[in-house]
């Protein structure tokens, strides 16, 4: 079972529209002992960094998601859900995070000819072909809608860089854990591939 993780930020059910269009069904739900049981687990959002993180532990969520990751679940963030992955994010003050992933959430800092959010299709380059990339062309382009990104301490877990107009974290893998700041299921064919390939995994 594929649990969607509701903590009342995000697009939950677009998310789980584009699992149902590739063939999987996704269920959206709160309770810890569901997420406990689910055999992969998606984590999206949309919104304010300090918001979700509050609602995630008011919901009781961080340790449910820190033990799926450490359990070896596959796990996909999306936009604000790869965000929380990290330790702390500057969004309007500093705030701690889930601090699975090392590292920090930045503003962009872009010339004045460059609107901030960054909104719109982008291609991104490749890094590292996580399992969940797979059949994707080289130029594949993505949805993005954020004004911060994600600078993790550790290059190695970059999957992907798109530039605006600097290079940035698109998406990073390590081990059983995907996340992207794209979102997958306002990409079209694209997205739709990642979310398929993310659904067959083993």
């Amino acid at each position: 079972m594929i649990a969607i993780i509701d903590y009342q930020m995000g697009n939950l059910r677009s998310v789980q529209k584009g699992f149902e269009r590739v063939g999987h069904a996704a269920t959206i739900t709160s309770d810890p002992a569901i997420i406990a049981q689910a055999s992969k687990l998606v984590l999206p959002g949309v919104g304010a960094f300090a918001d979700a993180i509050a609602e995630l532990k008011q919901r009781e969520l961080v340790e449910p998601i820190r033990s799926a990751i450490s359990s070896g679940k596959p796990f996909l963030g999306i936009c604000l859900g790869l965000q929380l992955l990290f330790d702390r994010s500057l969004e309007d003050g500093e705030y701690e995070g889930l601090g699975i992933i090392p590292g920090e959430v930045r503003r962009f800092d872009v010339p004045k000819e460059y609107k901030v959010p960054h909104m719109g299709w982008n291609q991104v380059h490749f890094k590292r072909r996580p399992p969940i990339f797979a059949g994707l062309e080289e130029d594949a382009h993505f949805y993005f809608v954020h004004s911060y990104y994600v600078v993790p301490k550790d290059d190695s877990v970059v999957a992907c860089e798109a530039s605006y107009p600097d290079p940035f974290c698109a998406a990073v893998w390590r081990d059983n854990l995907y996340a992207s700041q794209f979102h997958p299921e306002k990409s079209q064919s694209a997205g739709l591939r990642v979310l398929k390939n993310f659904a067959e995994l083993t």
